[in-house]
C-alpha cells in the first residue's frame, strides 16, 4: 500500500508540474499510439469473449472478469483503420473513461514514458473533420497518436444528454441577474466541448470554446491586459485537465495566480478518475471539480455558483 500512495504521490507532483506518463502501444496497422497513464486500471491478455446480440460493431464482445462484465473495443475497428483478425492474440488496456470501466484490445504494449504537455501538439489541421485523435507527439523520432477516446466511447454507448426540466426552470433566475452569460468552456475532445455546449444552451448560457490550456491562458492574459476582468466577462470557465500544450492544472495555477484574473470561478470537469483528484484540485486552486459527462451534475454546478454569485453579500 505504502508503494502504491508513494507512486500516487509522485504522479500527482508530476500532473502538477505540466507532465504527463503516456503509455504507448500499437494496433495492428503498426501506428504507435498513447495514452495517459492516469486512466489505465491495468492491462490483461484479452479473456475469453461473449458476443451479444445487437451489438455495436467495434464491440469485439463483453468478458467477465474479477470486477465484472466489462465491454471490450476493437480500437482498430473504432477508429476506422481496419479490424482485428484474432481478439485472442491480443491484450487489454482496462481504463475508467466518464465513470465506466472499458477494455480496449491493443497489438502490443510498447512502454511508458515522462513527457512534458508543451510536448503533446494538437493535431496538424490537414488531416480533416473526421479523424479520431486529441493531439499527437513524437518519441524517439517517431510519431505517436492520442485517440480521442470520448469520441470513440460516444459513438458506441452516447452519453446520456437529457437535463432534468426542474434544473432548466431553476435557471430562470439568471435572466434577471446581472451576471456574465458567457462560459468559457476549455477541452481538447470535440465531443466533449460539444456535450457542454448543448448543455449550457439548454439553460440559456452562452458557450466559448477553446481547445487547450494555452490558448485560454492566452484569451484570458489578453482580457486582462485590455483593462478587461475576466469574471465580469465570463460566469465561469469549465475546463478539462488533459490538455495538449497545457493541462488544466497548470491553465488553473497560472490563472489563480495572476491578480487580474484569479477571481474567475474555475470548474474542473474531466473524465480522469483517481485518488488525486481531490487533492490536486486543492493543490491549484481551482473552485470546484466533477466527473464526466452527467447533464445534470454539469448544470447544477453551474447553478450552485450562480447563487453563490449572486447571494447577498457576495462579492
Amino acid at each position: 500500500m505504502s508503494k502504491l500512495l508513494h507512486n500516487v504521490n509522485q504522479r500527482t507532483q508530476m500532473a502538477g508540474e505540466n507532465r504527463l506518463e503516456l503509455l504507448l502501444f500499437r494496433l495492428q496497422n503498426g501506428q504507435l499510439y498513447g495514452i495517459n497513464v492516469f486512466k489505465v486500471k491495468k492491462i490483461i491478455p484479452c479473456p475469453p469473449l461473449t458476443q451479444l446480440p445487437y451489438h455495436h460493431p467495434h464491440v469485439a464482445g463483453v468478458a467477465n472478469t474479477m470486477d465484472g462484465s466489462l465491454p471490450i473495443l476493437d480500437m482498430l475497428s473504432a477508429i476506422q483503420s481496419g479490424k482485428v483478425s484474432d481478439p485472442r492474440k491480443q491484450q487489454v488496456i482496462v481504463c475508467e473513461y466518464n465513470r465506466k470501466m472499458q477494455g480496449f484490445l491493443v497489438d502490443k504494449i510498447e512502454n511508458i514514458v515522462n513527457m512534458e504537455w508543451s510536448d503533446i501538439l494538437l493535431p496538424p489541421k490537414g488531416i480533416g473533420h473526421r479523424h479520431y485523435l486529441t493531439s499527437v507527439t513524437r518519441y524517439e523520432g517517431r510519431l505517436v497518436e492520442i485517440i480521442d477516446v470520448e469520441k470513440v466511447i460516444s459513438e458506441v454507448t452516447p452519453a446520456a444528454e437529457e437535463m432534468n426540466a426542474s434544473i432548466g426552470e431553476d435557471f430562470s433566475e439568471l435572466k434577471s441577474s446581472e451576471v456574465p452569460r458567457k462560459v468559457l468552456v476549455v477541452d481538447d475532445s470535440v465531443v466533449a466541448r460539444n456535450q457542454i455546449k448543448r448543455c449550457l444552451e439548454k439553460v440559456e448560457l452562452e458557450a466559448v470554446l477553446l481547445k487547450d490550456g494555452k490558448q485560454a491562458l492566452e484569451h484570458l492574459q489578453a482580457m486582462a491586459d485590455e483593462g478587461k476582468k475576466p469574471w465580469e466577462e465570463y460566469l465561469l470557465m469549465i475546463s478539462d485537465i488533459e490538455m495538449p500544450e497545457m493541462d488544466g492544472y497548470t491553465l488553473t495555477r497560472q490563472v489563480k495566480q495572476d491578480p487580474r484574473m484569479q477571481e474567475l470561478f474555475i470548474l474542473m470537469h474531466t473524465s480522469l478518475s483517481g485518488v488525486f483528484n481531490e487533492s490536486m484540485v486543492k493543490k491549484v486552486g481551482a473552485d470546484n471539480f466533477i466527473a464526466k459527462f452527467d447533464a445534470d451534475e454539469l448544470a447544477l454546478a453551474v447553478l450552485d455558483h450562480f447563487r453563490k454569485r449572486t447571494a447577498p453579500g457576495a462579492a
